[in-house]
């Protein structure tokens, strides 16, 4: 355990102002569990709220501390943690419910309205030393699975959520509208399993449809549709087969303009995600059992001194995933 004021945090203030600074060590409630932090990945949405100060409704109004792709070591339990115990490597899922509603109910508490997410306005998040969370909702890893794999299941599970609410199924025939704009992005899509690439420069939308539809040999069932700009949601109407899907998980402008009437009379549906839910112990499996690979994707890796050299790093949009390591006595994946 460190010393107390040990608990070095990477927080934002406002838009443009990051800092690190020390904060005290928690202590964990009852159905809480106290973990020494390991690997936490850097998102867009960190980067977002550190030059913008808000995302959408979400304004960071108080210090907030950053950071929700995380993994960590137990170190103290609260009196009703029976699952795990100190020494336990978890993986954090950061969205908690704080009450037992209709959504909750139903098995889709990723839609609460008054549900606790890591680094979410104005909540603190985990990119930290030491930093305490529901014990419910840390997962142990197998000791096949990295610390930063176990980080990187937040990621994922946005995929996982993603192909679940799509359908995907093995042999569907997926359109992954994201990093097109990106020659080294695109090839490290190939390295992880991509079939096809398409570098997209100045095509209109139906163009990059017709393109995607040629490389297939057919039009796809489901487009996933991760950037949230109008031409490539317009593509992702234009491209996904009748009767299919197109999924929306990047988000964007509040209003878009695109071909309605094209998806509706050729029944394509759809569908937003939000976030996700139910899935870390799919994420844990599919790693567990070498299915996938993820290790690829983290290209940078910083000591949490380091965070804000970590934090320009991500903003100029270098390599994949950069990675900050929490654990001053470990550095390793």
């Amino acid at each position: 355990m460190a010393a107390p004021g040990q608990n070095l945090a990477v927080v934002v203030h406002r838009a443009g102002d990051l800092r690190l600074e020390n904060r005290p060590i928690p202590e964990p409630g009852p159905n809480e569990v106290l973990l020494r932090m390991h690997s936490v990945g850097i998102c867009g949405s960190d980067v977002h709220y550190w030059q913008h100060g808000q995302i959408g409704d979400f304004v960071v109004k108080d210090p907030m501390v950053l950071g929700h792709e995380a993994s960590g070591t137990v170190v103290k339990v609260g009196s009703g943690v029976t699952h795990l115990k100190p020494g336990d490597r978890v993986a954090i899922e950061p969205g908690v419910p704080r009450e037992m509603d209709e959504f909750c109910k139903t098995g889709r508490y990723n839609l609460s309205p008054t549900i606790f997410f890591c680094a979410t306005p104005p909540d603190d998040g985990n990119l930290c030393r030491y930093y305490k969370h529901s014990a419910s909702y840390c997962y142990k890893l197998p000791d096949n699975v990295t610390f930063e794999e176990g980080a990187l299941i937040e990621p994922l599970s946005v995929g996982i959520h993603a192909c679940k609410r799509a359908g995907v199924t093995l042999g569907s025939k997926v359109f992954v509208s994201g990093s097109d704009l990106s020659a080294s992005r695109l090839q490290k899509a190939k390295e992880v399993g991509a079939d096809f690439t398409i570098q997209v420069k100045n095509e209109t939308p139906q163009e990059v449809a017709s393109k995607v539809e040629s490389l297939l040999g057919c039009m796809p069932e489901i487009t996933v549709e991760c950037t949230g700009v109008q031409a490539c949601i317009q593509a992702g109407i234009y491209a996904t087969r009748s009767g299919g899907t197109l999924v929306l998980v990047g988000l964007g402008p509040d209003m878009v303009t695109v071909p309605i009437v094209n998806a509706a009379v050729r029944e394509v549906d759809i569908r937003g995600i939000f976030r996700y839910c139910n899935t870390w112990p799919v994420a844990i499996a599919l790693l567990a059992s070498k299915r996938i690979n993820v290790k690829p994707l983290v290209t940078h890796r910083f000591p949490l001194e380091k965070a804000l050299e970590a934090f320009e790093t991500t903003k100029r949009g270098e390599g994949v995933k950069v990675m900050l390591k929490c654990d001053p006595t470990d550095h390793n994946p």
